[in-house]
């Protein structure tokens, strides 16, 4: 079964995903890297700069995640 039949209109791109769910594009990388979530190919559709879209991943597998997705908190550069 092709993944468009299973998640006809939720497979999104990293950047559609990001806008959906506040989970930065590095984390849903990771996530896909790590088997916690699933990469689907893009239709190699192109964005406004000239970036191809190689890579899509569905929105229900992400959700839960980013329900639980809490941000590092950045530290504070030492002071010299």
């Amino acid at each position: 079964m092709r993944p468009a039949e299973l998640y006809p209109d939720d497979l999104v791109f990293e950047h559609e995903a990001t806008e959906a769910t506040g989970v930065p594009g590095p984390v849903i990388r990771k996530w896909a890297s790590r088997g916690k979530i699933r990469r689907y190919q893009g239709d190699g559709s192109y964005s406004g700069q000239g970036h191809e879209y190689k890579t899509m991943y569905a929105l229900p597998e992400i959700l839960p995640l980013a329900a639980r997705y809490k941000p590092a908190p950045q530290r504070a550069p030492k002071a010299a």
